[in-house]
């Protein structure tokens, strides 16, 4: 079975919707579908990467760990916008152990342009 490329988009905060959880969740369980995954963080979406969040409740801990096994998925292909990260007055240095490459918006765009379907959580 030969399936489409695909990226997912996370430009909503972690925190206050189900939003980012939901997109973690697809995300996974395409992994295991499909080896052409693109990940994109942009805006709000950065915060989901930040290494030093430190919620309160186990599931928010869970999900916000569970970001840390993109590479384990074998998610290889994960980008972050560096003027969101620079707007929010945040390095990539922030990201700690999950391996990103900051693009620029341009830059983004372009990967973008290499996938047959856009998810955006």
């Amino acid at each position: 079975m030969l399936m489409n490329s695909i990226a997912f988009i996370f430009k909503h905060p972690p925190h206050g919707s189900s939003s980012g959880r939901e997109g973690l969740d697809a995300l996974l369980a395409t992994a295991a579908l499909s080896e052409d995954i693109g990940v994109f963080f942009i805006g709000e979406g950065v915060f989901h990467l930040l290494n030093s969040q430190q919620p309160k409740t186990i599931f928010a801990r869970d999900y916000i760990v569970a970001f840390k096994l993109l590479e384990l998925y074998d998610i290889e292909n994960v980008y972050v916008c560096q003027q969101s990260l620079t707007t929010r007055g945040m390095l990539k240095e922030a990201m700690g152990d999950i391996a990103v490459k900051a693009l620029s918006i341009a830059e983004i765009q372009m990967q973008l342009n290499g996938y047959d379907r856009i998810i955006s959580f």
